[in-house]
């Protein structure tokens, strides 16, 4: 298979041809990477929240944000510029040093995990052997954050949203983690790379959402259910629970879990994209492209225009489960606590059991085109 561009090698390469040792080269190297993370995770951010009011004004027949910036561009900026400057209040009989910790615990593991999520062959940060069970082990880090933010509150409120939290993600962590199973049990490896390329090379018709419907639909419900999106808002239930475990938060504080959801939310629809639909993959396999051209793949050109492609569908997919998960908002009603517990242990979890079962069966039926 065309390895594509190489952007660590090529920096390195230009570095060392100005006279820099490969160390130095190196050296410099290693940060822009995660720079390029936590920049490209802060846009995201910002456009989720723009979009979340646009397409919630369309929704309910609104025009939304429009004069804050060009169409409401600028709106988010002023949102967080609001947040940084309001004064940060540490409730008298709370804990200050868990109430601090609280927030911060939630943010990092959500940051850490776009340290595996690829954008083209070369264009990842880590290709980590067990990339996908990583970000599910960083996600579980999560609810200990809400639990403890909740507790720290002292107060009756946050602690039940902070309950709330750890019950809803170990009920769908387990589905969650089945239906990856799935996926890696067809590509053989954990590592988002490898799951990206065993779709490649058919285009289209090789993503494993043809493969892997039920799977698909497992993950992304469980998914939203580990972001706390509507209808599985239980935690921050407001007619309920005031804000769940935010309640007693303010100012950055308040900033990092708004921060921490919407990051999450951009990822999960990243790791949907690359488990599912392909990743950075055309849906015209490129080397098809390269014949009709009648240029090699190995032309750089070609490997650039291949890169900037893949970059560019990674995200298109991504927004666009973005854009399903803010109209599912506006859309289903929210479901009651034991209603998300009943869906999470008595029905996604047998559905995952028998599709990992089913995949395993299809295997050793069709080892061709299910990775055998």
């Amino acid at each position: 298979m065309n390895s594509g561009i190489d952007l660590q090698g090529t920096f390195i390469q230009s570095l060392i041809d100005l006279g820099l040792s490969a160390e130095v080269a190196k050296t410099i190297w290693m940060p822009l990477p995660m720079i390029l993370m936590i920049i490209g995770a802060t846009v995201g951010v910002l456009t989720c929240v723009w979009l979340e009011r646009k397409i919630s004004a369309a929704a309910q027949q609104r025009i939304g944000p429009e004069y804050i910036g060009p169409l409401g561009l600028l709106a988010p900026v002023a949102d967080g510029l609001k947040l940084v400057f309001k004064e940060d209040v540490v409730p008298a009989k709370s804990d200050p040093l868990l109430f601090t910790l609280g927030p911060i615990i939630v943010v990092l593991p959500v940051f850490l995990s776009y340290l595996i999520v690829p954008f083209g062959q070369n264009i990842v940060i880590t290709d980590v052997g067990m990339g996908v069970f990583l970000w599910i082990a960083l996600s579980s880090v999560q609810p200990i954050g809400l639990l403890m933010a909740g507790y720290a509150s002292n107060n009756k409120y946050s602690l039940l949203g902070g309950l709330r939290a750890a019950a809803q993600s170990i009920s769908y962590e387990i589905p969650l983690a089945l239906a990856v199973l799935a996926i890696a049990m067809m590509s053989n490896s954990l590592s988002t790379v490898d799951i990206v390329n065993q779709q490649s090379g058919y285009g289209i018709l090789g993503w494993n959402i043809w493969r892997q419907p039920i799977g698909f639909l497992i993950f992304w419900i469980a998914a939203l259910a580990e972001c706390e999106r509507l209808p599985f808002d239980l935690p921050e239930a407001e007619e309920e629970l005031v804000a769940g475990y935010q309640t007693e938060y303010s100012g950055m504080k308040f900033a990092l879990f708004y921060l921490s959801s919407y990051v999450n939310l951009v990822l999960s629809a990243l790791l949907v994209s690359v488990l599912y639909l392909g990743g950075w993959d055309f849906p015209i396999p490129i080397s098809t492209l390269a014949s009709w051209f009648g240029v090699s793949e190995a032309n750089p050109v070609l490997q650039i225009i291949a890169a900037s492609l893949g970059i560019t569908m990674t995200v298109l997919k991504a927004y666009l489960l973005v854009f399903l998960a803010i109209l599912l908002r506006w859309t289903v009603p929210r479901v009651r606590i034991d209603q998300l517990l009943d869906l999470g242990w008595k029905f996604l979890l047998p559905v995952g059991l028998v599709n990992l079962l089913l995949t395993a069966a299809l295997k050793l039926a069709f080892p061709v085109a299910f990775g055998g």
